[in-house]
């Protein structure tokens, strides 16, 4: 297919706008990702100089003081329990010491002789078995209720340091 001169200077001259349209977007497209990279840069820096920062403060001010004062909780609470659980065990074992020992049952028996009962076998966890239990069952609640009060969400420590202004209202008309 032949073209006139005219149509060919035409397509010549909106070829080389293309092709100056073409370089113009690349120049745009460079220098965009020229502020893409220094804005990433910048976001980086202020990530580190004030982001970081105030992140390590509030975790020190906050979560680190709530932290010590739950593992002081929990020793303090677990040294009383195994305190009072040692003592009252060994109370009950001793009980049971004196009710098992020979001499205490013939003393028994020659004052009331249906008192004394047979010793009856064993079938099934012991009472210190489930005082153990229950004293473990306790320890572990008194740790999840440390730790709950050491996390649950307290209003008063996450005040916003700076209010936002309220926006101006209009008058009515």
């Amino acid at each position: 297919m032949s073209l006139s001169r005219k149509r060919q200077k035409e397509l010549k001259r909106l070829r080389s706008s293309a092709e100056d349209l073409w370089g113009d977007q690349q120049q745009v497209l460079d220098r965009a990702n020229a502020v893409a990279r220094e804005a990433s840069r910048q976001l980086s820096a202020l990530h580190h100089e004030e982001v970081v920062p105030r992140v390590r403060t509030g975790y020190e001010n906050y979560v680190r003081p709530s932290l010590s004062q739950a593992r002081e909780f929990a020793a303090t609470a677990g040294d009383g329990v195994e305190r009072a659980l040692g003592s009252a065990l060994g109370s009950v074992l001793s009980i049971g010491d004196i009710a098992n020992d020979t001499r205490v049952r013939r003393a028994v028996e020659r004052v009331a002789p249906k008192a004394a009962a047979p010793v009856a076998t064993k079938s099934g966890p012991g009472f210190g078995a489930v005082l153990a239990i229950g004293a473990g069952i306790a320890v572990a609640a008194g740790i999840a209720y440390a730790v709950w009060q050491t996390f649950r969400a307290d209003d008063e420590l996450w005040v916003a340091d700076d209010e936002p202004a309220p926006a101006p209202s209009s008058p009515a008309l």
